[in-house]
């Protein structure tokens, strides 16, 4: 792997991508340590101290930006619910469908309408939270009308850039950068996260027993989560044999790889979104509602784990339709003389495919759930509080991490350079 990277820093234009999405992450972790004006940032980390909960896996996706209240407090969260909101729009009004589907120019205009709706809802939650401090007792932030706006505008200024930083990695850098800062906010604090457990267990607070089970379970997470980001059902084609000219093609057998978990861990990111919305909300206000709705959707809450499930398995296939298009590919391998062994092209093809792919889907849907769940189940049975033992932050660390060593072997055998895994000998064969 050590060579793999070695080579990728010999090719000009893959080196100098590497350096830019370096560069931009470096200026995303620089903007997390620089304070709003206004806040107290001390207080706010007594707060998140004290709070846990929705605060801290809040922090998680801010990559702790949250918790010092920083230019980028509200890291990807407007970005994601633009983006949700937009796929969901999509899929609603014809008109926005019939626009995605004109090439280039309507993907360009899906994409600036969900520009608009990251700053909507930066402006929105920027209000919100600082209305929040402003409102506790005691109170964060005290600032007057004027100090207030001020706030505003740089937290939705602070989200708005790093919208632009997402967008100008993916478009000049490897992979998907809105994945990649909530990677790299994740990695970030893992020192941090060591430092506390190994106090906690010096301080005789955690028993070693219970860590060294913790640390055995974030093991087979990490093994779970990569078997379920490389899964695949493979289905048998066969092309027809046909003559052009003096010349015979086809007649080869191959298969299609159907990914037990396409939509990677967008299900995650996007349920937990929606389900951050109303206890975000209803801590804006006071009364017995606020608290009800609050302790509903708090994370040990038995509604909450229900809405979780069932929201990842409705992303899961929500965007596993996005992307995929069953009649899409049949069509394709029926252009092309292919058909699945046993199965008429055409139409059967679609519904079998489709068939396949639900199956799939659900099995892989499940199993997200379950390794979603893992923090929750730790912190119930064992009282664990961390979300860096499993679930979530380790299959958000896991996908991102096999999708940029993926994207990097692209470029390389682009290029006829080997990949990063896989070492190919003199011989032809495997190492």
């Amino acid at each position: 792997m050590i060579s793999g990277f070695r080579d990728a820093f010999r090719l000009p234009d893959l080196k100098r991508r590497i350096l830019f999405v370096i560069g931009a992450l470096f200026v995303y972790r620089l903007g997390a340590h620089i304070p709003t004006p206004g806040i107290d940032s001390d207080a706010m980390a007594s707060l998140f101290a004290q709070g846990g909960g929705v605060l801290g896996f809040l922090d998680l996706f801010a990559g702790g930006a949250l918790s010092r209240f920083s230019i980028f407090a509200l890291g990807v969260a407007p970005y994601i619910n633009s983006s949700i909101v937009m796929q969901l729009l999509v899929v609603i009004f014809p008109a926005l469908e019939k626009m995605q589907k004109e090439g280039e120019e309507g993907r360009k205009k899906i994409t600036q309408y969900t520009r608009y709706g990251t700053i909507f809802f930066a402006l929105v939650q920027a209000v919100g939270m600082t209305t929040w401090l402003k409102n506790l007792q005691p109170p964060i932030f005290t600032g007057n009308l004027l100090e207030m706006i001020i706030v505003v505008v740089t937290v939705t200024t602070g989200s708005v850039v790093v919208m632009w930083l997402g967008e100008v990695m993916s478009d000049h850098g490897i992979g998907n950068g809105i994945s990649l800062l909530i990677y790299a906010g994740i990695v970030a604090r893992l020192p941090q996260a060591i430092g506390q457990t190994v106090t906690l267990v010096s301080n005789r607070e955690m028993n070693p027993v219970t860590l060294i089970v913790a640390l055995m379970i974030m093991v087979a997470v990490i093994a779970g989560c990569v078997c379920l980001q490389e899964g695949q059902r493979r289905l048998p084609v066969q092309y027809a044999k046909r003559m052009v000219g003096n010349k015979v093609y086809g007649g080869q057998s191959t298969f299609i790889p159907l990914k037990v978990n396409t939509s990677g861990v967008i299900p995650i990111i996007f349920a937990s979104s929606v389900l951050l919305f109303p206890q975000t909300i209803a801590g804006f206000f006071t009364g017995s509602w606020a608290l009800a709705i609050q302790s509903v959707f708090s994370q040990s809450h038995p509604v909450y784990i229900l809405l979780y499930v069932l929201f990842i398995v409705f992303f899961s296939y929500f965007y596993t339709a996005v992307v995929f298009n069953p009649s899409e590919l049949s069509n394709n391998m029926k252009k092309y003389g292919g058909f699945i062994l046993g199965i008429r092209p055409g139409r059967p093809t679609t519904d079998y495919i489709e068939r396949v792919m639900n199956r799939i889907t659900l099995g892989g849907a499940v199993a997200l759930a379950i390794v979603a769940l893992v923090p929750t189940l730790m912190s119930a049975g064992m009282r664990i509080n961390s979300f860096y033992f499993g679930g979530t932050a380790i299959l958000i660390v896991v996908g991102v991490a096999l999708d940029t060593i993926h994207q990097v072997e692209g470029q390389m055998l682009m290029r006829h350079y080997d990949g990063i895994l896989k070492r190919r000998s003199k011989s032809g064969g495997l190492l």
